[in-house]
């Protein structure tokens, strides 16, 4: 790969761009999208803990129409997935197609325009949750209106990402880049189909739960996951200071994941034509290739390595991300299958996997990212070094302590749902420990996403004193009257 050159010789004979002149057009846009992102996941985390609590405590914020589970619950999801996870998602791909393509981003004004289309949309489509107009499919729960700022929003960012590609000096494409470029087009795709389908002229019946099942399916397992993977196949073999292993095992997950995760995602109780849980049984079992091949792809780059090269506090989030990653696709795995479906499928077990896949994989992985990447684009260091490594920490403790009591309770649970000789108050009544430890792990995550935006807003400060006050002292000094000399 050639992250690390500072220039590459082209072919055509045209002149090469440093690395710093492609961080510099990056500026504009990743501060948009990082920061904001940066907001909306210290939100989602606020509002996550407040539904976590609610399970276990009832009357916690019961008065309050407006924060009810059944707001705040999709406004947690929603500003997760959208407010973060897009935006970071988004933010990360240009950086990493135009460090690839040794060029600069294409119209970054353009882009920080289309970040502000798209946080105005996620802004009208929380409030209008909080206001009860939600749409009630799940990761759809925005209504249309808001759906059409989005939609504009990443055209614009899109498009410009994929110009950003078509003008790549390196006329090579690399595994990121595959993975990247498919999920540009990806998440149009199934956007706009699923809110033409369940909102502009909507399906009847049953249908409607299949294309939202489709929808949530193909944003969590195969968008999330074709920038996660992306973002670590560019940067694990960077901090290794070493390529790929393989480019042949990047693209057979690459295929693996468009051929079996977009079939997945319709549970097998689903009241609908039995050949359709049947071929998303399927296919999610059939994703263990996936698994496999990252795992061989990532063991063979980083090999016994690790403990000889040093690990910057971003590369920390890359491990537990990749390591996140094949737990929760192995329990999905195992949740699919029918026998263990039928005890697993309405318990806590699927909530588990979904955090662990979301967040420990998806989450980690932009964390490490833009903690690697903003003083890059900066020129300076964060304000608090040491916070990056405490958040490490704190999200990689939270992570385990909301999934593992989730996971084990899930099973308990299920073990007890089909047992007809134990209640199902009593069964309940038995999930308040492990809701409990899941609670505390939702506010480990929390204080580590404080951290990120304290430090982000005070880069954001410094970088503002240090560029534009002298800048605006300057062009103003000739304005103000010369003072009398006594």
């Amino acid at each position: 790969m050639n992250a690390n050159r500072s220039t590459s010789p082209l072919a055509d004979g045209n002149s090469s761009i440093s690395i710093s002149e492609t961080d510099v057009s990056c500026r504009v846009p990743l501060f948009v999208l990082f920061v904001s992102a940066a907001i909306w996941l210290f939100l989602a985390s606020v509002f996550g803990l407040m539904a976590s609590v609610k399970f276990h405590d009832p009357n916690f914020l019961s008065n309050t129409a407006f924060l009810t589970y059944g707001r705040v619950h999709p406004v947690a999801t929603n500003a997760l997935l959208y407010g973060f996870g897009i935006q970071a998602g988004l933010g990360v791909a240009l950086w990493i197609l135009a460090r690839l393509g040794n060029t600069r981003v294409a119209q970054p004004l353009v882009i920080a325009i289309g970040g502000s289309l798209w946080n105005l949309g996620v802004l009208v489509g929380i409030f209008e949750i909080f206001l009860g107009n939600s749409t009630g499919f799940e990761a759809l729960e925005m209504p249309g209106y808001a759906a059409v700022f989005l939609f504009l929003g990443y055209l614009l960012i899109g498009i410009c990402a994929a110009t950003t590609l078509h003008s790549r000096r390196e006329r090579r494409l690399e595994s990121p880049q595959w993975f990247f470029l498919a999920a540009l087009f990806w998440f149009a795709w199934i956007y706009s189909t699923a809110m033409l389908l369940l909102g502009g002229t909507p399906v009847r019946g049953i249908t409607q739960a299949i294309v939202a099942w489709w929808f949530s399916a193909n944003l969590q397992n195969v968008w999330l996951v074709f920038v996660g993977l992306a973002a670590s196949f560019y940067f694990i073999p960077l901090l290794m200071n070493r390529k790929l292993h393989s480019q042949y095992l990047a693209l057979l997950t690459f295929w693996t994941l468009i051929l079996f995760a977009s079939w997945s995602g319709i549970p097998n109780s689903a009241p609908v034509p039995a050949w359709i849980p049947a071929v998303s049984t399927v296919a999610t079992v059939l994703t263990i290739i996936t698994v496999l091949a990252v795992i061989v792809n990532v063991y063979k780059t980083v090999g016994y390595g690790c403990s000889q090269t040093s690990n910057p506090p971003s590369g920390k989030f890359f491990a537990f991300g990749i390591a996140a990653f094949v737990v929760a696709w192995l329990m999905n795995i195992a949740a699919a299958i029918p026998d263990i479906n039928s005890v697993l499928h309405f318990t806590w077990f699927t909530t588990a996997q979904w955090h662990l896949n979301v967040y420990g994989f998806f989450s980690l992985t932009m964390l490490g990212a833009i903690y690697y990447i903003v003083p890059l684009v900066t020129g300076m260091e964060w304000p608090f070094v040491k916070w990056v490594r405490a958040h490490y920490w704190l999200a990689a403790i939270g992570t385990i302590v909301l999934v593992l009591p989730m996971a084990i309770g899930g099973v308990i649970q299920g073990t007890k749902l089909s047992n007809p000789q134990v209640s199902f108050i009593e069964t309940a009544k038995g999930m308040l420990p492990f809701l409990k430890a899941s609670s505390v792990g939702e506010l480990f995550i929390l204080l580590g996403h404080l951290l990120l935006l304290i430090n982000i807003i005070a880069l954001s400060v410094r970088y503002h004193k240090k560029h534009f006050v002298p800048v605006y002292e300057a062009a103003t000094a000739e304005l103000k009257p010369s003072e009398a000399k006594s």
